[in-house]
């Protein structure tokens, strides 16, 4: 398994439309999710806490993509959350149009990680996303975030619910916890072993 040793981490900017997307040559890994599934957290956590993760100060009303870069080398985009029941509609429909550009016009992406919390299944958005990352042939990593919160027989249950629901393996999903330190190395490994694609 590979390691990525992560010796600087820093927020490069923030971008509301693609024209404000940063032009530089990093491979790139982007973190999609419905609010409150743990992006921040899980890339907090993953980053080994070296760096302010931007959040909103209210959910589901941060219309922004926030990238990072890491060792200089590769780059992270925490895409905004979507399926915030309480936002503003014309917050809500905002979302998947701008995930949508990111997808279709981001050329240095190179593998999308899904959040799904494991307590619930996938919906319509989260399929959405795949469907658009497939047709850009972008790999994409399944994680099942606050494994915390389920026992271990709940969570074999949801694993199932969830790789049914994507027509994936079971074992082709990282369950995750930010909270308990748990299920970062596999999506470390991910990022060490893409990190100097071109």
């Amino acid at each position: 398994m590979s390691n990525l040793d992560i010796k600087k981490a820093v927020f490069h900017k923030s971008a509301t439309d693609p024209s404000q997307f940063p032009n530089y040559p990093y491979p790139e890994f982007a973190f999609f999710g419905r609010s409150n599934t743990g992006k921040s957290s899980l890339i907090s956590y993953l980053l080994g806490g070296k760096v302010f993760v931007k959040t909103g100060s209210r959910p589901g009303h941060t219309q922004t993509v926030n990238f990072f870069v890491v060792n200089e080398n590769m780059s992270i985009a925490d895409l905004p959350g979507f399926g915030y029941a309480k936002a503003p509609a014309h917050i809500r429909e905002g979302f998947l149009p701008m995930i949508k550009r990111y997808i279709n016009e981001r050329e240095n992406l190179r593998i999308g990680f899904l959040l799904v919390d494991s307590r619930r299944e996938p919906e319509v958005e989260e399929l959405e996303i795949i469907k658009l990352l497939t047709a850009r042939k972008i790999p994409t990593a399944i994680v099942a975030t606050k494994a915390d919160k389920l026992t271990r027989n709940e969570m074999a249950n949801q694993l199932k619910k969830i790789a049914r629901a994507f027509g994936i393996e079971e074992s082709d999903i990282f369950p995750t916890s930010s909270l308990k330190k748990t299920g970062k190395d596999q999506i470390i490994s991910l990022l060490a072993e893409n990190a100097h694609r071109q």
